[in-house]
């Protein structure tokens, strides 16, 4: 039977309805789908239908760009900058929940310089927000150009970078698991907020290549988490011998409530693959997000009914879109 249980992200918010609810793909109103009954999927206490009609038919205004200025920029490696910047008060606080990103660009660029980076933290009380920017491509090295002091533009909030949230929320008064790679380090740093909140138990196994060090251990001091060193992946794209041990003997000993898994997709998979269906598994979403509003196409992928999802703004389980993507 193809039954999953489904989310959208935005239902619910000031974003909804959006853009799909127009062309008849709404992610949860069956009416807003091209079918003539009502069987809302995961009621959020508000009619999607009903906001569509009374907007006239279209779709609510999206996210706007802000103009916000770049407070600090301090380069941790060649390549790895933390930027701080100063955003309005509302922003911020629709910010601080775990799998959140904007959008940055350079005034001087054009749209499509626009580039998703996730949150790392928050300061609400100073209207602050801190991103981990890899420059490595055309977008990054764009941003890079904007010095401290002067105006960078932030779209926002999104928080449809984790999969698995459900999971992540419910994962309270036990142990978690929390594994992580690189530049995957930085938006692990609100998942480990939320499950210290929660009474957790936490191991982070960690996997700082490429970097030489890892600069997010205040934060895992800060979460009392407990700190495994390790490699995640071998150079044939299959799971660490090691980190293999590591985890299987953390199941064996603790009683494990949720693993999250921050990396590359085929280590996500790959750890699916080894703790099976017996614990709760969230994931950061590695689609390759261009608008963020599920429109241009670019983060579809198959789920394992081989269906085609927006993964900029579906909640699902993570198995069932890691089970049917090609990854390599």
């Amino acid at each position: 039977m193809n039954y999953e249980v489904r989310d959208c992200i935005d239902a619910g918010s000031e974003y909804c309805p959006c853009h799909l609810a127009e062309s008849g793909e709404c992610i949860l109103c069956s009416q807003l789908r091209d079918k003539n009954f009502c069987d809302c999927i995961n009621w959020k206490g508000v009619c999607i239908y009903q906001e569509f009609v009374w907007n006239g038919q279209k779709a609510k205004e999206g996210r706007k760009e802000i103009q916000c200025v770049l407070l600090n920029k301090e380069f941790i490696y060649d390549d790895l900058a933390l930027f701080t910047i100063s955003v309005p008060h509302k922003l911020a606080k629709e910010l601080t929940s775990p799998g959140s990103f904007v959008f940055l660009r350079n005034p001087i660029s054009d749209h499509f310089f626009s580039t998703p980076i996730s949150i790392m933290d928050v300061n609400v009380e100073e209207n602050r927000i801190v991103l981990a920017l890899e420059v490595k491509g055309i977008k990054t090295k764009n941003l890079n150009l904007i010095n401290e002091g002067e105006k960078i533009l932030v779209r926002g909030p999104f928080w449809n970078g984790i999969l698995g949230l459900k999971n992540l929320y419910k994962s309270k008064d036990g142990t978690s698991i929390v594994t992580t790679r690189g530049i995957g380090q930085a938006p692990i740093v609100p998942v480990l907020k939320k499950l210290y909140a929660n009474g957790n138990k936490i191991y982070v196994i960690l996997d700082k290549n490429p970097y030489k060090d890892i600069f997010i251990k205040k934060y895992l001091d800060l979460y009392n988490c407990e700190l495994i060193t390790t490699t995640l992946i071998d150079e044939n794209g299959e799971i660490a011998s090691e980190f293999k041990r590591i985890l299987l003997s953390i199941l064996k000993n603790e009683q494990v409530n949720i693993i999250h898994s921050s990396a590359a997709d085929i280590i996500n998979y790959n750890v699916l693959n080894l703790i099976g269906e017996t614990i709760d598994f969230s994931c950061c979403n590695n689609a390759k997000m261009c608008c963020g509003e599920g429109v241009c196409g670019s983060c579809s992928v198959k789920n394992k009914y081989f269906d085609i999802e927006r993964s900029c703004k579906l909640q699902i389980d993570p198995r069932n879109i890691l089970e049917g993507r090609r990854l390599l």
